[in-house]
């Protein structure tokens, strides 16, 4: 067996992410050495020109300053599948028109619900920047879009808010615009669950031959599968989105990259603390393919990870 020497870290004020995250390759140090693997396989896939390079994350992390390096990442066109969740759809709106506001993990909830403050983590939302201005907003915008087509798939009604949000003075630090400006598709098989779900159970009340249509994604990213000739995700956190890229991902013989974030455990046995491996026993990952699972808190890795491609 040959061995390699840990290496120590050496840092000061001058040091680069690049330069970081390769003495993570050397250091020996639990997550920091797997997530420097984790930078060289997104850049395997990035440099790939034949590879369907898919990235999928949940709602929270829109609600944060990260909201911008995803939307950076999908704006400089790393990515060219997106897959989410609803709640994405309303915290990426919602600061387009009204801030969100930064919080703590250690207060009294019963004193934040008499003023009014929705607490999601250590971020603070004022009842007004959330749902209040989604209805106020969003039924004009529903209305218009219902002119131009009544059935439509999650991906093109996306496409046709991003569509519509493009007057507005903030649009351009917007997911949604980005992936319409861009022609990146942006799947939300989870479509009902969020604020943004609800206005539209809202606004079919009143046009009943409006309809979202699911299937019509599903025939989409049935498509865009079939026609990859590899394909690699970039996965943060787990549930519906996680398993919608790597359910469909199976049918093409499995992802050639994988790079899972997350702090889910694997014990319980959900799918969002399942690791790589564990989809390579479903096909979902090929037995071939570049994979690491990367351990902690997004907002902290996400960054240090993709820098350097932005």
């Amino acid at each position: 067996m040959r061995l390699k020497r840990v290496k120590d870290i050496a840092v000061n004020k001058e040091t680069k992410i690049t330069e970081l995250m390769e003495q993570f390759s050397s250091c020996g140090g639990f997550m920091a050495r797997e997530l420097a693997k984790a930078e060289i396989i997104l850049r395997s896939m990035l440099n790939d020109d034949e590879c369907t390079r898919f990235l999928s994350f949940p709602a929270c992390i829109v609600a944060t300053g990260l909201r911008g390096v995803i939307r950076d990442a999908i704006r400089r066109k790393l990515f060219d599948v997106v897959i989410t969740t609803c709640g994405t759809l309303d915290h990426d709106l919602a600061r387009i028109w009204k801030n969100y506001y930064q919080g703590s993990f250690y207060v009294d909830d019963r004193e934040l619900a008499r003023h009014g403050i929705h607490r999601l983590g250590n971020v603070f939302i004022p009842r007004e920047s959330y749902g209040a201005i989604l209805e106020r907003k969003l039924q004009p915008i529903l209305a218009r879009i219902y002119e131009r087509k009544k059935e439509l798939s999650t991906r093109e009604l996306i496409w046709e808010i991003g569509k519509e949000i493009s007057r507005e003075r903030q649009a351009r630090e917007s997911i949604i615009y980005w992936c319409w400006r861009n022609e990146i598709p942006i799947f939300v098989p989870g479509i009902t669950d969020g604020c943004v779900g609800e206005q539209l159970w809202m606004f079919w009340q009143d046009h009943k031959d409006f309809n979202v249509n699911v299937l019509l994604d599903e025939q989409e990213l049935s498509e865009i599968v079939f026609n990859s000739k590899r394909s690699g995700a970039l996965v943060i956190g787990g549930g519906i989105s996680k398993h919608h890229v790597i359910w469909w991902a199976q049918f093409m013989g499995g992802l050639d990259y994988a790079v899972y974030l997350t702090t889910a455990v694997e014990y319980d046995g959900s799918l969002s603390g399942a690791q790589t491996r564990e989809a390579i026993s479903w096909n979902k990952i090929s037995a071939k393919a570049k994979h690491v699972t990367v351990y902690g808190d997004a907002t902290i890795l996400l960054p240090l990870l993709i820098a350097e491609f932005l």
